[in-house]
């Protein structure tokens, strides 16, 4: 039998059959799947319901033998209780509001008692104000803690996201909305754990880190007490969609973050574990200007990046914690990687290690990246040297071919990286060639038999007529 003559293996009926069928449809999964994303921030309704007026209960944090942070001359029971007079009085300004404060007086007072008092006037809401600090003095930002159990989770997180969006505005760096969970796997904080059980939803308002510089600006005066008060009361005030005639606001049609209100929100789950992966790579170094750049990157499958630091000394000293470029607490979403570009001193050799830090401060060290050449300045006009030690006499002869015009070999370890580079993008490209190949070889057989099937049920449909 002669065998049929074959066709042009891409024809242009085919591959526009293959698109629709095959690249189309992924192009749609991923556009859909990136509105889900953004739906997680997009504008939504309250999802918390309340009467016609609505009630909050403002609980100034500690009080009497329980000072709370004690830093830069600063005590948090004062300081908590500046900021909810002023958020008290600004709330005092909107309408079908009743707002009380739990204490006014510097008295002890236990948590189970609070939550006692917001259930005893049917409170729609308990906001818990603090000041925060760390036992390593190098945390910063402000961030809220809410209730672990749904609804309760949600009610807090678009609340929470009000509140963190102006510290944000006003400078603060974003720490996140969270939840922290005690040995039984109730809400760890008392507060939160006795209101929650009273039915009333509760959170902890951190507004900055008292005993760090980058915070500390923001709450060394009264004013600035009171100012955080004020923007309290706002946030409140945009939560439960409230009208002030006085101030000339309305929110009752203000949208807030979109949660779920049958569970709680993925972002605010505790994650215990470090993240996963931290990687360090060479990119370029300058080394008469003391400039060292590298690629890092870091994965966390349950939390996001937030912080990092560095040693240049093999790990025995960090920097102060710097805010991962592009991290975002509010949406949870951070990048992989990003350029880094360090200072490093003269006649170093540095050792360089990174830490790269969760939300919630577990973090995990990368590779090490020794450099194979000492930092040095170039040298001075009249001709002379810098002072040299036998420790980095193996580095003389680069520095001088370089400060006489001669053209520094590429590091060794560059070149292979690079190659392996080119060699991992060939790799992938000719993998989604054969790829692309063998789906349309398979299509193409396919169509063949469902023609020649289409043929075979034609002449039997003939031959029965």
């Amino acid at each position: 039998m002669p065998r049929e003559k074959q066709g042009p293996i891409f024809q242009k009926g085919d591959i526009m059959h293959f698109f629709r069928r095959a690249v189309f449809p992924a192009v749609l999964v991923l556009a859909v799947s990136g509105l889900l994303y953004a739906g997680t921030v997009q504008a939504a309704p309250r999802i918390q319901e309340t009467g016609e007026r609505t009630v909050i209960v403002i609980d100034p944090g500690h009080g009497g033998e329980n000072r709370g942070t004690i830093e830069n001359g600063h005590e948090e029971k004062y300081m908590t209780m500046t900021t909810a007079l002023a958020m008290y009085e600004e709330l005092l300004l909107y309408e079908d509001v009743d707002v009380y404060l739990t204490h006014r007086e510097d008295a002890d007072m236990s948590l189970k008692e609070r939550a006692e008092f917001a259930k005893s006037v049917n409170a729609d809401f308990m906001f818990s104000i603090h000041y925060n600090a760390s036992a390593s003095h190098e945390l910063f930002g402000s961030e809220v803690w809410v209730s672990s159990v749904s609804p309760y989770n949600s009610y807090g997180y678009q609340f929470g996201y009000e509140f963190l969006t102006d510290m944000r505005d006003l400078g603060l760096f974003v720490r996140g909305i969270k939840t922290r969970l005690g040995n039984g796997g109730a809400d760890y904080y008392g507060i939160i754990r006795q209101s929650v059980a009273l039915d009333i939803p509760a959170v902890i308002l951190e507004h900055c880190h008292v005993d760090e510089a980058r915070d500390a600006v923001f709450c060394d005066t009264e004013e600035q007490l009171k100012a955080f008060g004020r923007m309290d009361a706002t946030a409140v005030a945009r939560y439960f969609g409230l009208k002030s005639s006085v101030l000339g606001v309305d929110y009752s049609d203000y949208a807030l973050a979109a949660a779920d209100p049958s569970g709680s929100m993925e972002i605010t789950a505790v994650d215990t574990t470090v993240p996963e992966l931290c990687v360090i790579d060479y990119k370029d170094a300058d080394y008469e200007e003391g400039i060292l750049e590298l690629t890092v990157s870091a994965m966390d499958p349950d939390s996001l990046i937030l912080y990092y630091s560095y040693s240049l000394d093999g790990g025995r000293t960090f920097s102060a914690r710097e805010p991962w470029p592009g991290s975002d607490a509010l949406t949870g979403s951070f990048p992989e990687s990003f350029p880094l570009k360090l200072t490093i001193p003269p006649d170093t050799a540095p050792t360089v290690i990174l830490r790269a830090y969760n939300l919630y401060d577990l973090y995990v060290e990368s590779n090490s990246y020794i450099s194979e050449q000492v930092f040095r300045p170039a040298p001075v006009e009249n001709g002379e040297q810098p002072a040299e030690n036998s420790a980095n006499n193996r580095d003389i002869q680069p520095v001088l071919n370089e400060a006489a015009g001669q053209e520094r070999a590429p590091e060794e370890g560059a070149l292979e990286r690079y190659d392996f580079v080119v060699f991992c993008l060939a790799f992938a490209v000719a993998i989604l060639i054969l790829l692309f190949f063998f789906q349309y070889v398979s299509y193409r057989k396919r169509k063949k038999r469902r023609v020649q099937r289409r043929k075979e049920l034609g002449e039997l449909w003939n031959q029965q007529k």
